[in-house]
């Protein structure tokens, strides 16, 4: 089960430096396809959640109701 507030409980490791090319193709596919499926979706939620941001109030769809009142029916004659 992803854990929805992950974001309070990453930390970046600021000791890793890795320097390289523009050019030099990317080497993270063979990484994450190493990783097991829930690893994965844990970091896509992560960066969803960092793109996006996250508060746990809105975490559900929100639903919007509009009234519209339409010529000629029968709704019109009520008091």
């Amino acid at each position: 089960m992803l854990d929805m507030g992950l974001l309070n409980d990453v930390r970046m490791d600021k000791t890793v430096l890795k320097l390289g090319k523009l050019t030099d193709p990317p080497d993270d596919y063979e990484y994450w396809q190493t990783r097991p499926l829930h690893e994965r979706l844990a970091a896509v939620e992560l960066m969803r959640q960092i793109a996006y941001g996250y508060d746990p109030a809105t975490e559900r769809l929100q639903r919007l109701l509009e009234v519209v009142k339409r010529e000629g029916s029968d709704l019109e004659n009520l008091p």
